[in-house]
């Protein structure tokens, strides 16, 4: 399920073959030790009136995995799907997580306002990194919501933090607490 995994980048640190600007990259900052099985998340967006499209090779028994790494959402049979990435402070993909927590760790070390330091605190402490990748010129209204919920179960369920890529950190509430847009003039 995770084989492409080590694409996450925050601006231009891709490893990817495809263009950063291809994908919106948003992330949950996770404090629980554990990342809820898929399931429960499917019926969290179910309970929101949305019909999520899980891979027809997805293995039995992998909706119950606590442990599970990168699954493709659907939204909409005509566009394609978000991927939600999760990557631990251990287990297999343990130098990707490593890597993002530094990579914004080190976007704080020149903040001192304290809505950084909350959410330098969150990035500090979280075990797991929720990421969801989705294709810009593809996505729809639709899409931001579906990522949107996506986002909120797991910042709800396992005291998360939300970062949007040329966006910045979201309180519980929604409202951007660290901005980290690109203006034209970087």
């Amino acid at each position: 399920m995770g084989k492409d995994l080590p694409v996450l980048p925050l601006g231009g640190t891709s490893q990817s073959t495809e263009l950063p600007e291809d994908f919106i990259y948003s992330r949950v900052f996770c404090q629980k030790e554990n990342s809820p099985p898929l399931r429960l998340l499917m019926d969290f967006l179910k309970s929101r009136g949305q019909s999520p499209n899980t891979p027809l090779n997805l293995e039995e028994g992998a909706l119950e995995d606590w442990a599970w790494v990168h699954v493709a959402l659907g939204y909409h049979r005509e566009r394609k799907p978000i991927h939600v990435f999760c990557v631990r402070d251990r287990g297999t993909y343990r130098d990707v997580y490593d890597q993002e927590k530094k990579l914004f760790l080190d976007l704080f070390t020149a903040q001192s306002d304290i809505e950084a330091q909350l959410a330098m605190e969150y990035v500090t402490r979280c075990r797991f990194i929720l990421t969801t990748r989705m294709t810009e010129k593809d996505v729809t209204d639709e899409g931001y919501d579906f990522n949107g919920w996506i986002l909120e179960f797991y910042q709800e369920q396992c005291n998360g933090i939300v970062q949007i890529d040329k966006q910045g950190f979201y309180s519980p509430k929604g409202e951007l607490i660290v901005d980290m847009s690109v203006s034209d003039e970087d």
